[in-house]
């Protein structure tokens, strides 16, 4: 098959040439629809019962998450001057398309008793701005007898203030919440600089733009940096410019294909997805080092070009397709959750990975077919001294202390398992948020002043028509919204109550102490007054449903992470629910973006913990078929199992959390590492029939054959991964650090600990009459199947330092 593969290409290498650029081309058409994601990524699936109630809550009540808050706590604000600019503020970002309300102190209605009409009316308390200081004191003194307002736009220990800015539920998903986000973050910074009065900026609508355009932003930049950092290793290693060009090339295309499959597919670029052009790249360039390795150590056995681009697709043809789907097996097990951006970067990374393998395995000898044969100065990296000096330290290491290099490893393991058991799972919303940023800082100012700004719903439900309205009912919200207000982590609650409480206090003509729900004495009339109120039928829908069966409760909540917010909610709030209502036939249900969210990471864990176990089994399965043996599987399996390991217990020990960025680290890096341990077994056994099966020997010989391309691939995976650690997300830079590290502790123990238990459990024997699907490696191939060489058509060119070249066209 091989042999036939690699007629194929040489023959036809122009059509092939062109072919990969045609579908190029395609795919550069289409990477152009790509778009960005401008919503929460998809993690909790849509049959799931809490997402589904959510829709359900979404299509009720309307969108939880549709709110930009602005704050200020500076004192200067209330200066006549500056609280004009405020009030001209709060105009302009209301008018600002896109947006459908705000709420602000200086906009702040208030009900007012009309007798006549037997009816309230919402009244501006400030008509005009006084210029008077006294005036305006006077007016805030009114303000701070709204109970209404109290710890909802002012809090009244320090008289921080908050604009509630409500967007349009269409935009938010769009494209266009960029602008009117924008549009408000540039009219709070001129008010800033006019003023001098820093504003504070949050709200989901605000974190999710943020995180829009930092994904973009780094997308570019990780894709330059990685190409860079690539192309200057590839240099170092090689010193040929073509050995850097066009493995380059191949990775440019590699990119291209990976963005036209976002596009075919109809997937957009998330925080995750966004990471898998640089991934192609750093994953990439390992093929192009084999398979220039291998040319080049071919080409400085015999000096004919074209034999060696052909033994280059022989014998080294099907060992990269296995590692490049091991490879894909890692990433591609993710494709089989239940979570939609999992399932979108598992499918577009293995099917990409797959397409890598297709495109090298094609373009690096057609297109160096062209090109001039290797000079000796390009052929010098294959006698290094420096890498002679460590392969040989590893070869001595190996043999002499094989006993010493188990044992090492058993501690190793031992530790890292103390750490394991240490390591925790809990995610934050704002996990991705670059500490020290303005909107981290931004989010700590509205948990400090407000006890934070993330969405809490709960939807109580009577059970029967207009059960909202029995004062029963509403006597036992009132006691659980007291309670809520006791919790340092959760606002005060907005729901009908507040509206009722409000109406009684203006009905008795706003004083302060007649905030409070109705009693069997003055709900008449208040009823009377209420039926003839027009203008609270939006809030009121917004807050109980069209029969008057279900009302919602909302909270704002501190970004407490997965852990505390559910002992928040099931060892806190949902007992005292049960207290209050659990003789009666409410049911209560939380919900809201902020539960969705957390239960969305912890459900993520999860289903990356099965793709690893997913991941294990299939790899394990290959090298059954590849090795027929039992003890090579396990000896196999052991050395990519230790980085893993380890790297579970610096997370435990550094107490780095087990959350989505990390826990995908496990299944890329053991699909990554375990190329590794398929090449250096694959030769070992070629060796152990060249060497009458002598163990030790087959050893030597296979750290020095595999262990220079073996340490060329993880430095450039190193690299690759380890460039991660600049980004401004938290998750992607432990993302690039703990898989550098497993990386390129996979590489060491590859070549130390996988050689060591070979020769302590591998005796060495194998029967000449069983062939398995890992002789078609290298040297495996009987000697008929080389391609008979026209020796008229070798030529001495003296132009190239008396090197032999082959200009007969295989095939032909």
């Amino acid at each position: 098959m091989w042999t036939k593969l690699a007629h194929i290409v040489i023959k036809f290498r122009l059509f092939l040439i062109i072919g990969v650029g045609l579908i190029t081309v395609f795919m550069a058409h289409q990477m152009q629809k790509t778009e960005l994601s401008y919503d929460f990524a998809k993690v909790v699936p849509e049959k799931d019962p809490d997402m589904q109630y959510f829709e359900y809550f979404k299509q009720t009540f309307g969108e939880d998450g549709n709110l930009v808050v602005i704050g200020v706590a500076d004192s200067a604000v209330y200066q006549s001057i500056n609280f004009k600019r405020f009030k001209f503020l709060s105009d302009y970002v209301e008018n600002i398309p896109g947006v459908t309300g705000l709420i602000s102190v200086p906009n702040i209605h208030r009900l007012q008793k009309n007798t006549e009409s037997k009816s309230f009316k919402a009244e501006p308390v400030f008509p005009v701005i006084p210029d008077s200081q006294r005036e305006l004191d006077s007016l805030m003194q009114i303000i701070q007898e709204q109970r209404l307002y109290s710890d909802q736009l002012i809090n009244p220990e320090n008289g921080a203030m908050l604009m509630l800015v409500t967007l349009d539920d269409q935009v938010i998903q769009t494209e266009r919440r960029q602008t009117v986000v924008g549009d408000i973050m540039h009219a709070a910074d001129l008010y800033t600089d006019k003023t001098g009065i820093q504003l504070h900026v949050g709200g989901l609508p605000y974190l999710r733009s943020f995180l829009a355009a930092k994904v973009k932003e780094e997308l570019d930049l990780f894709l330059w940096l990685s190409a860079l950092v690539t192309a200057l290793i590839l240099f170092i290693f090689f010193r040929s410019w073509n050995a850097v060009v066009f493995p380059m090339i191949v990775i440019g295309v590699m990119v291209i294909w990976t963005m036209g499959t976002l596009a075919l597919f109809d997937y957009k670029i998330t925080l995750l997805t966004g990471l898998l052009p640089p991934i192609i790249v750093v994953i990439g360039i390992p093929n192009c080092i084999y398979l220039l390795n291998k040319y080049h150590q071919e080409y400085e056995q015999h000096g004919i070009k074209m034999l060696a681009l052909s033994r280059v697709v022989r014998r080294i043809g099907i060992v990269t397709l296995i590692t490049n789907f091991t490879t894909a097996v890692g990433f591609g097990v993710l494709a089989f959750t239940d979570i939609t951006i999992l399932k979108e970067f598992g499918t577009v990374a293995g099917i990409n990975i797959l397409a890598t393998f297709l495109v090298s395995i094609i373009l690096i000898p057609a297109v160096f077919s062209y090109l001039p044969a290797p000079s000796p100065r390009q052929l010098r990296h294959l006698n290094l001294k420096v890498l002679d000096r460590v392969l040989t330290t590893f070869d001595l290491l190996v043999h002499r202390k094989k006993y010493s290099i188990v044992v090492v490893s058993v501690v190793v393991i031992g530790i890292s398992v103390v750490g394991l058991l240490r390591l925790d799972s809990v995610s934050f919303m704002a996990d991705d948020i670059p500490k020290g940023s303005r909107v981290w800082q931004d989010l700590n100012f509205f948990e400090e002043n407000f006890k934070g700004i993330m969405p809490l719903e709960l939807v109580l439900d009577t059970g029967k028509k207009r059960g909202v309205s029995q004062l029963s009912f509403l006597r036992k919200v009132d006691q659980f919204e007291t309670f809520v207000a006791e919790s340092p982590h959760v606002s005060s609650t907005l729901s009908i109550t507040n509206f009722l409480k409000a109406s009684r206090q203006a009905f008795y003509n706003n004083k302060p102490s007649f905030y409070d729900l109705p009693n069997n004495q003055d709900k008449n009339f208040l009823q009377r007054y209420l039926r003839n109120q027009q203008e609270s039928e939006d809030l009121l829908s917004a807050l109980v449903d069209s029969s008057g069966q279900k009302m919602r409760l909302s909270m704002k909540v501190a970004d407490i992470g997965s852990n505390r917010m559910d002992s928040l909610v099931h060892q806190s709030l949902e007992p005292k629910i049960q207290e209050l209502f659990g003789d009666t036939e409410v049911e209560a249900r939380f919900t809201g973006t902020t539960l969705l969210f957390i239960k969305g990471n912890q459900f993520l864990v999860k289903n990356l913990r099965y793709s690893l176990l997913l991941a294990f089994l299939i790899i394990a399965v290959i090298m059954a078929l590849l090795f027929a043996n039992v003890r090579m599987i396990l000896i196999s399996i052991i050395p990519n199992m230790i980085p893993l390991v380890l790297t579970a217990g610096i997370m435990g020990f550094l107490n780095i959390p087990l959350k989505p960025s990390t826990a995908l680290i496990f299944s890329i890096a053991f699909g990554i590492s375990v190329d590794d341990s398929i090449h250096f077994l694959a030769k070992y056994r070629q060796e152990l029939f060249s060497n009458s099966f002598f163990v030790p020997i087959a050893i030597s010989k296979s750290i020095r054959e595999t262990g220079p391309s073996m340490m060329y691939t993880s430095i450039v995976l190193f690299a690759g991964f380890v460039i991660f650690a600049g980004s401004e997300f938290g998750g992607t830079v432990a993302l690039g650090i703990l898989a550098s590290t497993t990386l390129i502790v996979a590489m060491f123990t590859n070549l130390i600990v996988l050689p060591a238990l070979l020769l302590i459990f591998d005796s060495g024997k194998r029967r000449r009459n069983r062939h398995t699907l890992i002789e078609q490696y290298d040297e495996f191939y009987n000697e008929e199947n080389d391609q008979e060489i026209d020796m008229d058509l070798i030529r001495l060119d003296k132009g190239n330092h008396g090197i032999y070249q082959e200009e007969q066209k295989l095939g032909s």
